[in-house]
């Protein structure tokens, strides 16, 4: 690769020996070299350089003592003052790079190149041997001008040289995405390193809505500082690569843009599983940067095959969309059948954000959104395969303005049409207020629709502002699923957060007064409580939450207007009809981290079987209206089942520019239904796995 980098500095750049054949164009002139014909000046100024670098170049001593044999690649130019200036150099040795530019800092100032009289600048490649040779060069002479070309305009001049001038542009790279608005990669793991720090009292963050994007957090956490803590000591290029840096990094004066690989390679055993042995073999490629200052692009493509625990390739294989397609892969698509027991599932991501005001950015893309400020969401989860996404934020006063509109598929064959997948469309409002230093409060509504009397995208639901109950009352209560939440986080101190969510799909109050449970009041809430720098031990964050969601929750009596993309939920992963306790454990420490999460739960799921095929409203893609009772409706109702779900995982940051971790985990999961069905069965797993991975998303293994 790195042979591959200098070949293109040397390709895009003119050659030190070859010119340009239109205008009077005169070489540098170097001291020893005036008066003479314009063919010999070129061939005097390469020989004053080599032997000016023959003289004064000093090979160290460590790279005498290694034997080293090879050359320093050198970019320079003589600006239009005359002046040497250093633009790139690779060598394999630092010492060699730093040599370099003390050499040609030592070079006088001599008399610019020039063309039709005016002084402008030139730039050359060359290589110099080490070991030191005199070496020697052949030129390729210049051609006297003709007339016609003499009398070139300073027009053609600047045409001419545009090509020269966007390559001169080039700088320094510095991360300019630490201050940008792209989003900072949503995973639970690496939001814990700055969440401390936003959730300060007074401070007048918004930490509901997810992704954030560097610009809000940056105003809070230095990422640069915590770059520069975690930098390891690389001096050569590889080096630098594998601990420190992009793999491709390029910057000028109005772009950046940087190239990574992307690897997911794990490998693990699994107690349950017939073929014994798990893994994920994903590679991919991982583009982003930024044009000017409002806009930011960002780019992933991920090929991937993979075997996982026998409980997930079940799960994956009953999500599966109608076709031949065996499975959907659970957050990330559906996926073909690879060899005989494992899925390929190949998953592209990609966005843009444009800022055309201080105030507000506007994204549009492929990928997924969170709201809330726990692991689980009742309002918006993370847990579905990527969807496109139009989203406006809007940030001003102690107000954050979430808007947020999604294309979604229902892939069950009885909703496909002429052998496609039925499109359905979802728009969300979040509104988040800190109406003090302490307490913050969030409201939320969203409406879901399809494709009805051939209605397409509804504009009624392109107003940013307007309420959504109200126009779902006047399209009519069929054609779409509103539903409304809430949320609130209270700032105990500068360590304790407490934290809430609820979401109501329908409620009846004559039902709640008459006190018989009816399965009108569908709503669910959750409870949470994090402790940053627990017991005084940095970067230690301890954390409880507790869900509970009613069933039939997120159904509708119109079977396609559930929320839920291809086959999973847009909220909890669990869908309805539970309850939840989540206790999680992390700590950093430099590249160290570890993190444990331990999950119990109550679950009630349908018989599906020939005495009872009844809908007890934990499965949100089936119709309410196949309910056993109308009243009487209580939260594990149906076959009830326990689960016990712990990990525990530990890792080390190998590259902190592109995420790249090598860790290794346990997961220790107990499903006990108290009766077994032929989809519902006691199921004790154990499973160990390592890998390396670029750390990208949240995987759910917790269903």
């Amino acid at each position: 690769m790195k042979h591959c980098i200098i070949l293109l500095l040397v390709l895009v750049q003119y050659s030190a020996y070859t010119q340009n054949n239109f205008g009077v164009e005169m070489p540098p002139v170097a001291p020893g070299c005036q008066g003479l014909t314009v063919g010999s000046m070129q061939p005097c100024f390469d020989a004053y350089v080599f032997n000016t670098i023959f003289n004064t170049f000093k090979v160290s001593e460590q790279v005498i003592t290694d034997g080293y044999k090879g050359e320093v690649v050198v970019l320079f130019e003589v600006d239009s003052t005359g002046q040497f200036r250093v633009i790139y150099t690779d060598a394999l040795y630092a010492e060699l790079k730093q040599e370099v530019k003390r050499v040609f800092s030592q070079f006088p100032k001599i008399k610019p190149a020039t063309y039709n009289g005016r002084s402008t600048y030139k730039q050359y490649t060359t290589a110099i041997k080490i070991p030191l040779v005199n070496q020697t060069v052949t030129t390729q002479f210049l051609v006297e001008p003709t007339a016609k070309e003499a009398a070139i305009t300073d027009l053609e001049i600047a045409v001419k040289n545009e090509f020269n001038n966007v390559n001169k542009a080039l700088k320094y790279f510095e991360n300019k995405a630490f201050k940008s608005q792209l989003n900072i990669q949503f995973t639970h793991s690496d939001y814990a390193r700055f969440e401390s720090q936003m959730n300060y009292v007074g401070n007048n963050s918004h930490t509901a809505s997810k992704p954030f994007v560097y610009e809000e957090v940056s105003k809070y956490y230095d990422f640069k500082a915590e770059q520069e803590r975690l930098k390891k000591a690389a001096d050569t290029w590889v080096g630098k690569k594998i601990w420190n840096e992009h793999l491709v990094q390029l910057q000028g004066d109005n772009y950046w843009f940087t190239v990574d690989p992307i690897l997911d390679l794990q490998l693990g055993l699994e107690s349950n599983l017939e073929a014994g042995s798990t893994y994920n073999n994903t590679r991919g490629l991982l583009i982003q940067g930024g044009l000017g200052k409002n806009l930011n692009f960002y780019s992933s493509i991920f090929e991937s095959q993979g075997r996982f625990p026998d409980y997930v390739n079940r799960y994956a294989e009953s999500l599966k969309a109608f076709g031949p397609d065996p499975a959907i892969v659970p957050g990330r698509g559906i996926g073909k059948r690879f060899k005989e027991d494992s899925f390929d599932y190949p998953v592209a991501e990609a966005y843009l954000s444009y800022t055309p005001a201080k105030f507000m950015n506007v994204q549009f893309g492929h990928g997924k959104n969170f709201i809330g400020d726990g692991y689980r969401s009742l309002l918006l989860g993370d847990v579905s395969s990527p969807y496109p996404f139009f989203k406006l934020n809007t940030n001003f006063w102690k107000i954050k303005y979430t808007n947020t509109w999604m294309w979604l598929k229902d892939v069950r064959p009885e909703v496909e049409q002429d052998k496609a997948f039925l499109t359905k469309f979802i728009a969300n409002h979040y509104l988040s207020l800190n109406v003090s230093k302490r307490l913050n409060i969030g409201l939320f509504e969203s409406v879901l629709w399809t494709n009805s009397n051939e209605r397409g995208f509804d504009a009624n639901y392109l107003n940013p502002i307007v309420f959504y109950r109200a126009i779902e009352f006047q399209t009519g209560q069929g054609a779409g699923n509103a539903l409304l939440g809430a949320s609130a986080k209270y700032k105990w101190n500068d360590n304790i957060n407490l934290y809430s969510q609820f979401i109501l799909d329908e409620f009846s109050l004559g039902d709640v007064k008459a006190g018989e449970k009816s399965w009108k009041n569908k709503f669910g809430y959750q409870l949470g409580i994090k402790y940053y720098n627990a017991f005084k031990v940095n970067n230690l964050i301890l954390q409880f939450e507790y869900n509970r969601v009613r069933p039939y929750t997120y159904s509708h009596n119109t079977v396609v207007l559930n929320y839920a993309h291809n086959n999973q939920s847009m909220a909890h992963l669990w869908g309805a009809n539970f309850t939840e306790a989540i206790i999680i454990g992390r700590y950093r420490y430099k590249r160290w981290f570890g993190d444990a999460k331990f999950i119990f739960g109550t679950r009630g799921l349908d018989f599906n079987n020939a005495s009872d095929s009844f809908n007890y409203g934990g499965d949100i893609y089936r119709s309410e209206n196949d309910r056993p009772f109308d009243t009487g409706v209580e939260v594990g109702q149906g076959l009830n089942a326990k689960i016990f779900n712990g990990n525990l995982q530990a890792g080390y940051l190998v590259n902190s520019s592109t995420n790249l971790k090598v860790f290794t985990d346990i997961t220790v999961r107990n499903f006990s239904p108290e009766t077994t069905t032929v989809t519902a069965f006691k199921n004790n797993t154990v499973w160990f796995n390592f890998g390396l991975r670029t750390d990208l998303f949240n995987w759910y293994f917790d269903n």
